[in-house]
């Protein structure tokens, strides 16, 4: 993970119309301390990240990734939602639009969903009312499918699979919708339903 750097204090300080002076007050300390920060002549202790983070109107999250993340999504549609792995740990991390998400000391960047491809293939069936999904694919420590999810405009239904499962699981039939699965090694997969 990145630390915060001089560019970004001075860039979200200007963006607030804040002077050094207005900034330092704020954080209890002198405006040649956040003088020396913004010309890379030392940096915030960690200590006041919170604060700072606080004082300039973003996420420490956002602090770290250098600017603001800002959500077009306003609308709420849950199909233009986002998703975050955390490489370490596997957490997974929904939002209905654009985020600043960290997990295990990483800011997690926002998956891109491709189409599938031979060795991730959905085979999409309808039994009893529901999607019945499954994927032929291993399922071991080092190379599985660690979800699947069915995502409406206005419901998300996620199953969370574990190795030595079968890569398989059923949604309710619920209208047109996109179908994800996230393969740990390959990324995630989308197909609309």
């Amino acid at each position: 993970m990145q630390y915060v750097t001089g560019e970004t204090i001075r860039t979200l300080r200007e963006k607030r119309g804040m002077t050094q002076r207005q900034l330092a007050e704020q954080l209890y300390i002198s405006d040649k301390t956040v003088s020396k920060w913004e010309t890379g002549r030392g940096l915030p202790d960690v200590s006041l990240l919170t604060e700072l983070a606080a004082a300039l109107q973003v996420s420490v999250a956002e602090l770290l990734a250098g600017g603001c993340v800002e959500n077009r999504n306003r609308a709420g549609n849950l199909r233009r939602m986002q998703w975050y792995v955390c490489p370490v740990c596997g957490n997974v991390v929904w939002s209905v639009g654009a985020g600043a998400f960290s997990c295990c000391g990483i800011l997690l960047p926002p998956l891109e969903a491709e189409e599938p491809d031979e060795a991730h293939l959905l085979q999409v069936e309808r039994i009893d009312g529901e999607h019945y999904v499954r994927l032929e694919h291993p399922m071991t420590k080092e190379h599985s499918i660690s979800f699947l999810a069915m995502v409406t405009t206005d419901r998300v239904e996620f199953r969370k699979l574990y190795p030595e499962m079968e890569a398989e699981s059923r949604f309710a039939l619920r209208g047109h919708g996109d179908l994800y699965a996230f393969c740990n090694r390959h990324g995630l997969y989308r197909v609309r339903v």
